[in-house]
């Protein structure tokens, strides 16, 4: 089964290695996002290989939809159908259905909606989602929780919490049956649990203690990054990550932008997905050691240098700033790819610089010289 073992701490920040049936992961650690089972931008697995990705994220919700999650079983598993080696975490669904479900009845026993590609009827509850992630055979399930919206009343979100609280252990005993079955392609499926409760610090805390006791695989912080501010966001994290279990990930979902990630860090949090460096990429927006960059900017219309002269990725080992624009004007497909290639690379280098600077006990320095550099903006 999984292990997880804490190699370090500096203040909260932790420095670790989990163990899991695909593999050791080195934390802390950035996953990149393949909702549908591929990133977007044109980038392959082995690409993902080459630019240093340690876990790849997948949407239980999508896959659902479009191939079908027993059409993956049947492939045997979302590790065979991508190809892919590694391991993969799939969230719920429970976000995508409450934020793309147009028409959704929540009740008890789970969420009747509507599909977003075709409007086709579709329940999901507890169990479902944990049949669909064990028809993906993904290495980590995430538990099936309720997302209520950041501006949601005080009374409304402890409701939700309540059943989110009840949704869990419900997640946690289909699970349990489901890894006994003899067909079950992946046994050793970890489960993690949702924490949530909005921007409400005594509803976060109360739920954080009474899934900690249920001593689950791993657990995450949700429900932020949904509108509130950053500020509001550590302030959760200052609060709530304390009552989570310290022997256990710690999982900030849906996270963020280069600084977010070293708040998040130095508050505790090992694992991150945030898909800005893909979405940003195919857009021509680059992250640098000195801020971000827009490359459809004139003034890299002649500009040989690489994106980033520190950067050792694919597309800054070979191409100038000036073809990239070029290739991202005429809207060549390839313009897209080098700058996604170029931001998950960027993204899982910042992770290994971030490992090392825990490894060396020198974090707090690291990241003040890493949010001073960020802040230059474009003046490469």
């Amino acid at each position: 089964m999984a292990e997880y073992k804490l190699l370090k701490t500096e203040g909260r920040a932790k420095r670790a290695e989990f163990h899991t049936v695909h593999g050791v992961i080195q934390t802390p650690v950035f996953m990149n996002v393949g909702t549908i089972g591929a990133i977007k931008g044109a980038v392959s697995t082995m690409d993902l290989h080459d630019i240093g990705t340690q876990v790849e994220l997948s949407n239980t919700y999508h896959l659902h939809v479009r191939p079908g999650d027993k059409v993956v079983k049947q492939l045997g598993g979302l590790h065979k159908f991508m190809v892919w080696d590694r391991p993969i975490l799939t969230d719920s669904g429970g976000f995508q259905v409450f934020s793309l479900a147009k028409l959704r009845k929540i009740k008890e026993e789970g969420v009747h909606f509507q599909s977003h590609i075709d409007g086709h009827k579709i329940f999901m509850g507890p169990e479902e989602s944990m049949q669909i992630q064990s028809n993906l055979a993904s290495t980590i399930a995430m538990a099936f929780d309720e997302c209520p919206s950041s501006v949601a009343e005080r009374d409304y979100v402890q409701k939700s919490v309540a059943r989110t609280a009840r949704w869990l252990k419900r997640c946690k005993d289909e699970m349990a049956r489901l890894n006994s079955l003899p067909d079950t392609i992946n046994k050793q499926q970890l489960l993690f649990g949702i924490n949530q409760g909005g921007i409400y610090e005594d509803i976060r805390i109360a739920h954080a203690q009474e899934i900690s006791e249920m001593d689950l695989d791993g657990y995450a912080v949700g429900g932020l990054a949904v509108g509130e501010t950053h500020e509001e966001m550590y302030r959760i994290l200052d609060a709530v990550v304390p009552y989570l279990p310290q022997n256990k990930p710690t999982y900030l979902m849906g996270v963020g932008t280069p600084a977010n990630i070293l708040e998040g860090v130095e508050r505790g949090v090992d694992f991150f997905d945030c898909v800005y460096p893909s979405r940003n990429g195919r857009h021509g927006h680059v992250y640098t050691n000195h801020g971000k960059m827009n490359m459809f900017n004139v003034k890299y219309e002649l500009d040989m240098r690489p994106i980033d002269e520190e950067c050792g990725c694919p597309a800054c080992r070979h191409y100038s700033r000036a073809y990239i624009r070029h290739l991202l004007k005429a809207k060549e497909m390839l313009g897209m790819r080098l700058c996604v290639l170029h931001n998950l690379y960027f993204y899982n280098h910042l992770m290994e610089e971030i490992r090392d600077a825990l490894d060396a006990g020198n974090f707090a320095e690291y990241k003040k010289m890493r949010l001073e550099s960020f802040s230059q903006g474009e003046k490469a």
